[in-house]
């Protein structure tokens, strides 16, 4: 084209103001798929983008014969259109590659809103699934709960039998705390080392009070996992089933003992307990253990239980993450 002398800045600027027009058709196309959306099952909204497809062919049609003879982008090599035979062979040579841009336009439009949609439905689709796991985990943490209380109070009611009301309100008093707690991060997926230490403290104080000549325990937690993220009441099942199944079996004085300390940038926490596998059963408590630590931390958890020398071991390991 340069070397027949045309002139590139009226090319561009033909070609330019050529397909202008389609920025303010294809805002009018966005209106109309909203207005009347393009589906095959409504034979009326098909009827109606066509009708715009055709009005708008042609109104671009036209607007390029206009453009043309008013630029003469090709000068002397340039159509012409010298009769209205000329110009209407024009309109229907051109009218399928103006309904084409319709047609891309329109389904440029129901692509990007198909995506908004599996997008939409995939993060309605997560919420629920996070819903449900978070239903899972407080019907696993309410199974626990009454699970401990029951317990608990038939150890008040021993203690009341055997004619100890002394011991029996200490351990009344320890429980009230206890539920206080429980209340206070009711909802509450996960709570710090250091909260659960605390907790767990006054669990071992209150069956104290059960076994003051057979039972010691300790608690040690190392500085840099006191800020762990733990979830709530996690370790009160493991410490309940120490002391029904080691302590409450044996006649003979025992201890349990915990250790929380970082392992290959893992939390783990060992409980030890003196007595042995033999003497009992996993009950719901371990249960919902398992099953709590699964439905958070998937394949990044580790539980189980095993004997160790003249003891029994009850170790965890989650990701160790500080609470937000």
């Amino acid at each position: 084209m340069i070397t027949h002398g045309h002139s590139v800045p009226r090319l561009v600027g033909y070609y330019m103001l050529l397909w202008a027009p389609w920025i303010a058709w294809s805002g009018l196309v966005v209106w109309l798929s909203r207005r009347w959306p393009f589906t095959t099952h409504r034979p009326r909204n098909v009827a109606i983008h066509f009708l715009a497809a055709i009005v708008l062919a042609l109104a671009t049609s036209s607007w390029w014969i206009v453009l043309t003879v008013w630029m003469q982008p090709f000068d002397r090599m340039t159509g012409g259109f010298s009769s209205r035979l000329a110009a209407v062979g024009f309109l229907i040579a051109q009218m399928p590659i103006e309904l084409v841009v319709y047609g891309g336009v329109l389904a440029a439009l129901r692509a990007g809103a198909f995506y908004r949609r599996v997008r939409e439905r995939e993060a309605h689709t997560a919420n629920l699934e996070a819903a449900l796991v978070n239903a899972r985990l407080q019907a696993l943490e309410l199974q626990i709960q009454p699970h401990f209380l029951f317990n608990t109070l038939h150890a008040v009611s021993s203690l009341v039998r055997a004619g100890k009301p002394h011991e029996a309100v200490v351990m009344i008093a320890g429980l009230s705390d206890l539920l206080r707690y429980t209340l206070d991060h009711a909802g509450q997926q996960s709570v710090t080392l250091d909260e659960e230490g605390a907790m767990l403290r006054l669990y071992f104080e209150i069956q104290r009070t059960r076994f003051p000549d057979r039972l010691s325990f300790g608690i040690d937690i190392a500085p840099d996992v006191r800020r762990a993220a733990v979830p709530t009441l996690i370790l009160q099942p493991l410490a309940e089933n120490a002391i029904r199944h080691g302590i409450g079996c044996s006649a003979a004085a025992g201890e349990v003992s915990v250790h929380a300390f970082r392992e290959n940038g893992a939390l783990r926490i060992d409980m030890f307990n003196s007595g042995s596998l033999r003497n009992g059963r996993e009950g719901v408590g371990l249960r919902n253990t398992r099953e709590r630590l699964r439905q958070i931390y998937g394949d990044a958890q580790r539980f189980d239980l095993r004997e160790c020398g003249d003891g029994v071991v009850a170790s965890l390991s989650i990701p160790c993450r500080e609470v937000g």
